[in-house]
């Protein structure tokens, strides 16, 4: 059984916004930090975002910062990641990711990880 499960991905054009959800197996998730990643064509994964358990700390890569949010609804089990402004760079396979800490997330030091979810964003 799928322990994260990501849905939201899509084709869109340039400027345009898509949210990202991953739905966590269980509310073992509320305390783990979340994340997400993203791999593009011939290229390796990259960091994008991670939140803490409590949602209070965050962290992006540079490229995201002003038009990527990454949030949670712990009654939910489910991590979203609202992108918006979208480039065509962006374009990737997006995963959600779970580890202890949000550092250790950033670091690329994972617990679980998602199947992905594709995102192709057209100029």
């Amino acid at each position: 059984q799928a322990q994260l499960v990501e849905s939201g991905g899509g084709l869109v054009q340039a400027g345009a916004s898509l949210r990202l959800a991953c739905a966590a197996a269980d509310r073992t998730f509320v305390t783990y930090a979340m994340g997400w990643f993203r791999q593009a064509p011939g290229k390796e994964r990259e960091f994008v975002a991670a939140l803490s358990s409590s949602g209070a700390s965050t962290f992006y890569v540079d490229s995201v910062k002003g038009r990527f949010t990454i949030s949670r609804d712990n009654t939910k089990n489910t991590v979203y990641l609202q992108m918006s402004n979208l480039r065509p760079e962006d374009t990737a396979d997006y995963y959600c990711a779970a580890g202890f800490t949000t550092i250790r997330v950033r670091d690329g030091e994972v617990e679980y990880w998602g199947q992905g979810t594709q995102v192709t964003v057209s100029s």
